[in-house]
């Protein structure tokens, strides 16, 4: 992933507004209440040439007995390991905390290059403030504001000189994997089985990822990135502020993904919020495979493999061509499968049909079987090619392409997928007048 920069700090002191700052987007959640960020998550950010990842955490706090409060400073902990730089923020509107302090005394011991960095200082009288700070122990700090940019050029420059000037290597090229799913189907537990550590929060409460995780898979010759995405509720359930931006972040990494694995919880079966979700999928052109997830919990006797998959098969026709695998991540059941499902789906969605393959097959089907007169004229198909594009997309070039109907289209579609492999991906058609 190359140099990795953490924002590590107490709750509260504006960290997830400079991670925005730092990656210009919106990808982590800004809200007022305390302890918002749950997880930690990557974007990429540059300067003056130099490109690297930045890292947001939750707000680190010793004393605190709450149970997501542990799992954050758990988080922060494996963020700091992981990170080559760290950002140590601090409020200067708060002053020096015991609870700045205690996040100092855990910097130190990591042993890392720590950048101190007094935010909210927005305007100049607020810079006499900054001075309490050097009792921590630094020997310089940065006076800066999130909010309004003041003071982060100065850190930038600072920062990057402990960056090497070799440029990531197709990081934002790699096949983007993303887990989505209604809150508390299991994604966060297969993203924890797939990477063999505790890289999200996983409790029994539903909601709990509220954001989007990126990490960057390598094992068993593949690599891509994963991203865990907060569950997608009905809009009715949404109730909170910040369940609304996890909803928002969740369909983005959806637009942004190549492939999604659509986590179904078995106990429950596919319900009607599933198939929303895998409308919004097909929608954005993305291929798709459906988990059926906590599958060890399912009596097989009465209810069988078959009979789930022919229940599905009828609720997302006429899309029926998509993978569905039966998985448990407890028993860690088929989740390296899903794996290697994935990027064959991943592959297909890249598929490239020359003209002459595509004609060589689909003329003769098309003769025998033209499209349906209307209004006592018939169109004529002459031939079909596939668009460059970055999924499946083809022209059939013919006369009186209005008269093409859904039906017809439906019957073409499906005779593409008959004999090409297309397994897990949306296609699209076009008629154009030859």
């Amino acid at each position: 992933m190359g140099h990795i920069v953490a924002i590590v700090g107490r709750p509260n002191v504006g960290k997830s507004t400079f991670f925005n700052r730092l990656t210009q987007s919106r990808t982590a959640i800004v809200d007022k209440t305390s302890g918002v960020t749950r997880d930690r998550h990557y974007a990429f950010s540059e300067w003056n040439g130099k490109s690297f990842s930045v890292m947001d955490t939750g707000g680190y706090v010793t004393s605190n007995q709450d149970h997501f409060q542990k799992e954050i400073d758990k988080q922060v902990k494996l963020a700091i390991d992981e990170a080559d730089s760290i950002v140590f923020m601090v409020d200067v509107q708060t002053g020096l905390t015991s609870a700045d302090v205690d996040v100092c005394e855990l910097l130190r011991k990591s042993g890392k290059p720590v950048f101190l960095v007094v935010n909210k200082v927005d305007d100049a009288k607020k810079l006499s403030l900054v001075n309490e700070f050097y009792s921590l122990g630094f020997d310089r700090l940065f006076a800066l504001s999130s909010i309004n940019g003041f003071g982060t050029g100065e850190l930038l420059d600072d920062l990057v000189q402990n960056i090497p000037n070799e440029r990531e290597e197709n990081q934002l090229e790699l096949p983007r994997l993303a887990i989505i799913g209604r809150p508390n189907a299991g994604k966060s537990s297969l993203l924890n089985v797939l990477m063999q550590q505790d890289r999200s929060i996983v409790t029994n409460q539903s909601g709990t990822t509220r954001d989007s995780i990126d990490t960057v898979y390598k094992k068993f010759g593949l690599q891509f990135k994963l991203v865990d995405t907060a569950g997608i509720r009905k809009k009715s359930k949404v109730k909170e502020d910040i369940e609304f931006y996890s909803v928002m972040r969740a369909i983005k990494s959806i637009e942004q993904s190549d492939v999604c694995l659509l986590m179904i919880d078995a106990e429950k079966g596919f319900e009607k919020q599933d198939l929303n979700i895998f409308w919004l999928v097909h929608r954005n052109h993305k291929g798709i495979v459906l988990l059926i997830n906590k599958w060890d919990l399912i009596n097989k006797e009465t209810m069988s493999s078959k009979k789930i998959e022919h229940q599905i098969s009828k609720k997302i026709s006429p899309f029926e061509d998509v993978p569905i695998l039966f998985i448990s991540c407890t028993n860690k059941q088929r989740v390296y499968k899903a794996l290697e499902v994935a990027m064959k789906v991943y592959q297909n969605r890249t598929n490239r049909t020359s003209t002459n393959q595509l004609n060589k097959v689909l003329l003769p089907i098309i003769e025998q079987t033209p499209p349906p007169t209307y209004k006592g004229k018939q169109p004529k198909i002459k031939f079909v090619s596939q668009l460059p594009t970055k999924f499946p997309q083809f022209i059939f070039h013919c006369s009186r392409p209005q008269y093409i109907n859904p039906t017809y289209s439906r019957f073409l579609e499906s005779q593409i997928r008959k004999h090409f492999d297309y397994l897990g991906v949306p296609i699209q058609l076009f008629y154009r007048r030859k």
